[in-house]
């Protein structure tokens, strides 16, 4: 079956949640600011100019990736989740095009992201988008994060 990749539509916002609930429990890395980002996504991304993307099979959403801006030049690539039962199937991968596609098209010439070693795949994908490691900033809002990325 075909899966589209679709922009944010509200009724998606529990799918936004779910997806990301998934990893994020699994690995013990969530956080309340992970919950804030998660619940209230038109305000914390959309109404600042960021995207959040859906992959969709059929009626089921079974991805989805955040496009934040953090300056005019600089974009953060987050909240990358596929359903367990549609990994593998590139829907990774083509998620973190879009959001890259988007905030070039925005004026980025930098997207970052921050991750955890734990989540192996993830940043493998990440290498082989051209995300290279660096130091991870004093300021990053995750407790749990221990990977830094960054693109040029």
């Amino acid at each position: 079956m075909d899966i589209d990749l679709v922009e944010y539509r509200p009724e998606f916002r529990p799918d936004f949640e779910r997806l990301n609930r998934i990893w994020l429990e699994q690995h013990s890395l969530l956080e309340p600011v992970d919950l804030e980002y998660l619940r209230e996504p038109e305000r914390l991304i959309l109404a600042l100019g960021g995207q959040v993307f859906f992959a969709v099979q059929g009626e089921t959403v079974v991805g989805t990736c955040a496009a934040i801006p953090i300056s005019a030049t600089t974009w953060e690539l987050a909240k990358l989740a596929v359903d367990p039962s549609a990994r593998g199937l590139g829907i990774g991968r083509r998620l973190c095009e879009a959001v890259l596609a988007y905030a070039r098209a925005a004026g980025a010439t930098e997207i970052v992201l921050t991750s955890h070693t734990a989540l192996v795949e993830a940043i493998h994908l990440y290498e082989t988008l051209g995300f290279r490691h660096a130091p991870l900033p004093a300021d990053v809002r995750y407790e749990t994060a221990n990977v830094y990325m960054q693109l040029s």
